[in-house]
């Protein structure tokens, strides 16, 4: 069988991928460790996905880092997370900068401990100046907050007259969510076998392709994320139309 890479078409690659990554504690179970040891070995995926998605050509990558839902989680859980959040991100500017590659951050930093937000505006000020891809962490993100924040700013600019709702549409409102300024993503990818999209881009993913892989998200390497863009590019977005105005609109472009 020919090798994934070699199937994808670069011209058809997607402009934003948005991944979900899930499976690290189930993955460490069955090493029979703690939880923490597979989100330790995320970091690895992490970073085989975002060196191969920036040798591609893919110009988005949004990672759904820590959820709000997340801080349900045990105390000792979340501590460690953020722990290995700091040394995570001051280890791997070095990567970033080698590949040229820019971080920035969706998602509420008032909530984050002063320690991991530092670490992490230091190292988005020192991308800031790359090119090559952007690398989006959706940090204590959560699609529900990130809309109702949005209408609470639409909201005060109709209380100050400095908008009118006959005004408002659905660009009003992308403008007023914190992806404002990337594309929406034209691929989904979750691992683990869930089939849910957990308050993630619930705005952004409306046309979205969804892609979903038993991988446990340790696991998932170059090799997985090459199969998911090919699968990605075997269907046919068709963004309402029907399938004769697509080939029309090839032939006639």
């Amino acid at each position: 069988m020919t090798p994934y890479k070699e199937q994808i078409i670069k011209e058809k690659l997607p402009l934003h991928i948005a991944i979900i990554m899930d499976g690290n504690g189930r993955w460490a179970k069955k090493q029979h460790k703690e939880r923490i040891y597979g989100h330790q070995h995320g970091v690895d995926a992490v970073r085989a996905v975002t060196e191969a998605s920036a040798e591609l050509g893919i110009k988005y990558l949004t990672l759904y880092t820590f959820s709000k839902e997340n801080w349900n989680r045990p105390k000792e859980e979340v501590d460690a997370l953020m722990k290995m959040l700091v040394y995570t991100i001051s280890q791997e500017e070095k990567t970033l900068m080698d590949n040229n590659i820019k971080l920035e951050t969706i998602g509420d930093l008032s909530e984050i401990n002063q320690e991991t937000k530092d670490a992490l505006l230091k190292t988005i000020d020192n991308t800031k100046n790359n090119t090559r891809m952007t690398l989006i962490l959706a940090l204590n993100y959560s699609s529900r907050w990130e809309i109702v924040k949005g209408v609470k700013e639409i909201s005060k600019q109709v209380k100050d007259n400095k908008l009118n709702i006959d005004e408002i549409d659905e660009k009003t409102i992308s403008n007023h969510l914190t992806t404002k300024n990337y594309p929406d993503p034209d691929l989904l990818i979750r691992t683990s076998g869930e089939y849910r999209i957990s308050n993630y881009l619930l705005w952004q993913l409306a046309y979205s392709e969804l892609y979903f892989t038993d991988v446990l998200w340790p696991d998932f390497n170059k090799e997985e994320l090459y199969k998911a863009i090919v699968n990605y590019q075997n269907r046919e977005r068709r963004f309402g139309k029907i399938s004769e105005q697509i080939e029309n609109e090839k032939i006639n472009s």
